[in-house]
C-alpha cells in the first residue's frame, strides 16, 4: 500500500505542477506527502511524523514572505547580482530594442495557439493590388537582369521608371507624396521584382528599409520631414545609409566615425554645427546618392551643448556635394551591379539641425537604428529570399517535367525528388512566415527577435533551396547567359546572407542572447529589481519565476512522456497533431532555455554555440507556428496538406537536433542528464519527413501543377518574350498538351511497333505507321522542338565572350 500511495503522490505532484496550481505552496505540500508515503513503508510512525512536520515547517517558510525575503531572497539576490554581466548602454537599448509578440509564447513553453490563429493579417488594398498588377509588372516586363550585368547596372529607363512611380516612396506616408504601403505590400513589391532582379530589387530596396526615410519617419523634425519625404518619394534626393566602417562591422557600435561639436561656418553663416570625419563601406547606393544617412559618435569636448563630452552615437542627414566628401568609387559584391561603395568625409561641417530629430535627437542614433532594424529586417531581406526561393519552385518544378533522361521525365526520379520536396516545402515555409511577421508589422509590433529570425533564417535557407534547384537544372544552371534563370541569384545569395547583420552572428548572439531577456516572462523584470536593488521585487518575481521553472519542468516530463497528446490544442486530425508537437517542443525549448540562462548567466555571452543551437530551436519553432498559421488561415486545404506536414515534419525534427546538441554540450553534465530525463523520457522521437512524404510532395509540384502555382503566386512569370523563363513555361504547357500522344508512342515503344532510337525518328516511325493522327502528330512534333528549345544554353562568340561582364 506504501508503494501505490507513493507512486499516486508522485503522479498528484506533477499533474499539480503541470497544472500551475502555485509552485511554492504545492512542492511544499507534495513534498510531505511524497516523504509521508515513502517513510510510512520504511520507517516508524515517529519518524513519519517527524518528516511530515519538517517538511510542513518547510512549506510555511517559503509562504512567510518576510522570513523568505530576510533569509533566503537576499542571498538569492547577491548570488544573482554576481551571475549577471554588466551591460552597457548600448547593450542595453539593443536589448530593449522592439517588443514581444508570438515569440513570447515559444518562450512561455505554453503557446495560445488560439490567439495565433485570432490573429488575422492585413490584407493588400485595392490600391496595394494594383500598383503589384500594374506598375511592378511593368518595371518586371522592362527589366532584363542578363543586360543589366552587362551594363554594371540598371539603366536610365528603369532609373526613371522607379522614380516616376514612386518606388522609393512605399513606406513615406501619401500625406509626405510617397505611397504609404503597408508592410505585406512592400515585402509583396521585392519578392516580386527579386525574383527577376537582384539588382533592381536591391536598388528599390534600401530607400524603403534601415534609412533616412525610415528614421525621419519616427525621430525627425516636422521641418526635416516636410524638406526631405518629399523628394525622397520622388527620387530627387536618392539616399544611402552609412554606419559600417572598417573598423565596425557587425560591431556598429565601435565606429570610429567621429563628429565634434564646433562653431564655424555654413553657406555664409555662423553656426553652431559638427566638424565630422569618417570611413565607411558597403555602403548601398552610395555611388549614386544624393543624401547620406550618417552614424558617428558625437562629442562635445567645448561643453557647448551643456552636457557630457561624450554624447554618443548620433544620426545626421548629410547632403552628398559638401567639401571634404568623397563618394562615387564603388565596390563590386559579387559581380552584382548595384551601385555599392565607400564613403569618407574629411572635416566636413554641419549645422546642428541636420542631426535626425535636431537637438533632441543627438545622442540617441543607437536607439534609432535598433528600433527602426527591428521593423526593416522583416521585410526586405526575407521578401528577396522568398522570391529566390519561389523561382526555384517554379522553375525545378517544370523542368523536372520538361527534361527527360533515360526516356523519363527527370523528375521521376528519386534522387531528383529528394531536392524538389525540400525546395517546395521550405518555400511554403519561408512564405508563411515572411507573412506573418510583416502581419506582426502592420499590428503595430516591432518584432525584433521574430525580425532577426526571419532574416537570419530564410536567408540561410534561401541558400540551400536555389543550391538544390542549382543542381537540379544541372548543366543548364551554370552556363552563364540570358538563357540562365537561376544562375545571377545563385551569385548574389552571399549578400542577403552578410548585410544587416552577418548571419553568424545574428544566430549566435542576437536571436537567443535577445530573445532570453526580451521574451522570457520574469528574467528581464529581474534584471530590473537588481539594477535598482530592489528586494521586494525580486522576491515577488524570483519566485514566480521557480513557479514557472516547476510548471515547465513538469509540463516537459508529462509531455515528453504522452507525445503531447494530453495537450488540448485548437484542432484535429493530423494538423492538430502537430499542434501537439510543437507544444511538446516549446514546454521542451523553455525549460531548457530558463535551466540554461540561470546555470550559466553571464558566462552565456561567451557560450556563443549553446546559444547558437537555442536560436535554431527557437527560429525553428517560429517557422513551424508560421506554417501552421498558414495552413489555418488557409482553411486547411487538403491540397496543402502533405507540403505542411512535410514542413512541420522538417521544423520539428531540426528543434529536437538542436535541443540534444545543447544537452551533449551542457557544461555541467548532471543538469544535462537530469533535463534529458525531463525533455526526452523516451529518447528522441522525431525523424526527418519521410521519403514516401517527400515522393508525394515532389510529383505535386511537377509538371503543371495547382500546388506549384499556389507555392510561386508572389514572383514575375514572364509570358510573352523569348527568355529562359518564358520558354520553359511555354514548353511545359505544350509538352502537357501532347501528354497522351507521347505516352502512345511509348507504349508502342514498349510492345515492339516502334523501332527508331531517337525521339524524332519515333515520331515519324508513328505518323508514318498510322500510330498517331495528323492532329497528334503536329502535337507532338511541337512538343519535341518546345522540348529541346528549352533545355538549349547560351554560347558566345570567342569576340563577345571576353566582354562578357557580371
Amino acid at each position: 500500500m506504501p508503494t501505490v500511495l507513493f507512486f499516486l503522490g508522485v503522479i498528484f505532484f506533477f499533474a499539480l505542477l503541470y497544472l500551475g496550481r502555485g509552485f511554492v505552496a504545492w512542492v511544499g505540500v507534495g513534498i510531505c506527502w511524497l516523504a509521508a508515503w515513502a517513510t510510512a513503508g520504511i520507517g516508524s510512525p515517529v519518524l513519519f511524523v517527524a518528516v511530515a512536520l519538517l517538511l510542513a515547517a518547510a512549506a510555511l517558510f517559503f509562504a512567510a514572505k518576510s522570513f523568505r525575503q530576510k533569509y533566503l531572497s537576499a542571498r538569492l539576490l547577491k548570488f544573482a547580482r554576481g551571475q549577471l554581466p554588466e551591460m552597457g548602454d548600448t547593450e542595453r537599448i539593443a536589448m530593449e530594442a522592439g517588443t514581444v509578440w508570438w515569440d513570447g509564447d515559444l518562450f512561455s513553453g505554453a503557446p495560445d495557439w488560439r490567439k495565433l490563429f485570432a490573429f488575422k493579417p492585413r490584407l493588400l488594398s485595392d490600391k496595394e493590388r494594383a500598383f503589384l498588377d500594374g506598375p511592378v509588372e511593368e518595371l518586371c516586363r522592362l527589366v532584363d537582369d542578363w543586360q543589366i550585368a552587362q551594363d554594371r547596372g540598371p539603366s536610365p529607363e528603369v532609373w526613371d521608371f522607379l522614380k516616376k512611380h514612386k518606388f522609393f516612396g512605399m513606406i513615406i506616408p501619401e500625406s509626405y507624396g510617397g505611397l504609404g504601403f503597408s508592410a505585406i505590400a512592400h515585402s509583396a513589391v521585392v519578392a516580386k521584382v527579386s525574383s527577376r532582379s537582384v539588382a533592381t530589387a536591391t536598388t528599390l530596396m534600401v530607400p524603403n528599409s534601415l534609412g533616412p526615410a525610415e528614421l525621419l519617419l519616427h525621430y525627425g523634425t516636422e521641418d526635416q520631414r516636410k524638406y526631405f519625404l518629399p523628394r525622397l518619394a520622388s527620387g530627387e534626393e536618392i539616399p544611402c545609409f552609412a554606419l559600417t566602417g572598417p573598423e565596425a562591422g557587425s560591431d556598429a557600435a565601435a565606429t570610429e566615425s567621429t563628429g565634434v561639436v564646433a562653431e564655424g561656418s555654413f553657406q555664409g553663416q555662423k553656426v553652431l554645427g559638427i566638424r565630422l570625419n569618417w570611413r565607411k563601406r558597403y555602403i548601398t547606393l552610395a555611388p549614386v546618392a544624393t543624401v547620406i544617412g550618417l552614424a558617428f559618435r558625437l562629442q562635445d569636448p567645448d561643453g557647448l551643448l551643456g552636457g557630457e563630452a561624450d554624447l554618443g552615437i548620433t544620426c545626421a542627414l548629410i547632403p552628398a556635394g559638401l567639401p571634404g566628401i568623397d563618394i562615387g568609387q564603388r565596390h563590386d559584391p559579387m559581380g552584382v551591379p548595384f551601385a555599392n561603395g565607400p564613403i569618407f568625409g574629411k572635416d566636413v561641417f554641419v549645422p546642428l539641425d541636420f542631426v535626425i530629430g535636431g537637438q533632441a535627437g543627438v545622442g540617441q542614433g543607437w536607439k534609432m537604428l535598433m528600433e527602426s532594424l527591428a521593423v526593416g529586417r522583416s521585410i526586405s531581406l526575407p521578401a528577396l529570399s522568398v522570391g529566390a526561393a519561389q523561382l526555384a519552385t517554379r522553375v525545378t518544378g517544370a523542368y523536372g517535367a520538361v527534361r527527360e533522361q533515360f526516356g523519363r521525365p527527370i523528375g521521376q526520379f528519386e534522387g531528383v525528388e529528394e531536392p524538389l520536396a525540400r525546395i517546395g516545402a521550405l518555400t511554403y515555409m519561408m512564405n508563411a512566415a515572411r507573412v506573418l511577421t510583416c502581419a506582426a508589422v502592420d499590428g503595430g509590433e516591432k518584432p525584433a527577435v521574430l525580425s532577426a529570425i526571419v532574416k537570419a533564417y530564410l536567408t540561410d535557407t534561401m541558400r540551400h533551396i536555389v543550391n538544390d534547384a542549382m543542381d537540379v537544372r544541372g548543366g543548364a544552371a551554370i552556363c552563364r547567359g540570358p538563357n540562365n534563370i537561376l544562375g545571377r541569384g545563385f551569385i548574389a545569395i552571399p549578400i542577403g546572407i552578410t548585410v544587416e547583420g552577418s548571419n553568424i552572428l545574428t544566430r549566435s548572439m542576437i536571436v537567443f542572447g535577445q530573445g532570453a531577456v526580451r521574451c522570457h516572462p520574469y528574467l528581464q523584470a529581474e534584471m530590473a529589481a537588481l539594477a535598482d536593488d530592489d528586494l521586494a521585487r525580486f522576491d515577488q518575481v524570483i519566485f514566480q519565476h521557480l513557479n514557472f521553472l516547476g510548471q515547465n519542468f513538469a509540463r516537459a516530463l508529462v509531455l515528453g512522456v504522452t507525445g503531447g497528446r494530453v495537450t488540448q490544442v485548437p484542432g484535429a486530425g493530423r494538423f492538430g497533431r502537430q499542434l501537439q508537437h510543437f507544444t511538446r517542443l516549446s514546454s521542451a525549448f523553455a525549460l531548457l532555455a530558463d535551466v540554461t540562462v540561470i546555470t550559466m548567466g553571464g558566462a552565456l555571452k561567451r557560450k556563443e554555440k549553446i546559444s547558437g543551437r537555442m536560436a535554431d530551436a527557437l527560429a525553428w519553432l517560429y517557422l513551424g507556428s508560421a506554417t501552421l498559421k498558414r495552413f489555418y488561415d488557409a482553411g486547411q486545404p487538403k491540397l496543402e496538406e502533405k507540403v505542411m506536414t512535410w514542413a512541420c515534419e522538417r521544423a520539428q525534427w531540426e528543434v529536437q537536433q538542436a535541443l540534444l546538441a545543447v544537452l551533449r554540450n551542457f557544461p555541467n553534465r548532471i543538469v544535462a542528464a537530469l533535463l534529458y530525463v525531463a525533455i526526452f523520457p523516451l529518447g528522441p522521437r522525431y525523424k526527418p519527413p519521410s521519403d514516401h512524404l517527400g515522393g508525394e510532395v515532389a510529383q505535386a509540384l511537377l509538371g503543371v501543377s495547382e500546388l506549384r502555382d499556389r507555392l510561386t503566386g508572389d514572383i514575375f512569370v514572364p509570358r510573352d518574350e523569348d527568355s529562359g523563363l518564358a520558354r520553359l513555361e511555354s514548353a511545359l504547357l505544350t509538352i502537357t498538351e501532347a501528354a497522351p500522344v507521347a505516352q502512345k508512342i511509348r507504349a508502342a515503344r514498349r510492345d515492339g511497333k516502334i523501332k527508331s532510337r531517337t525521339a524524332a525518328e519515333q515520331i515519324e516511325e508513328a505518323r508514318a505507321s498510322g500510330l498517331i493522327r495528323p492532329d497528334e502528330h503536329a502535337r507532338i512534333l511541337a512538343a519535341h522542338e518546345a522540348r529541346d528549345g528549352a533545355i538549349q544554353v547560351d554560347a558566345f562568340p570567342p569576340r563577345v565572350y571576353v566582354n562578357l561582364k557580371g
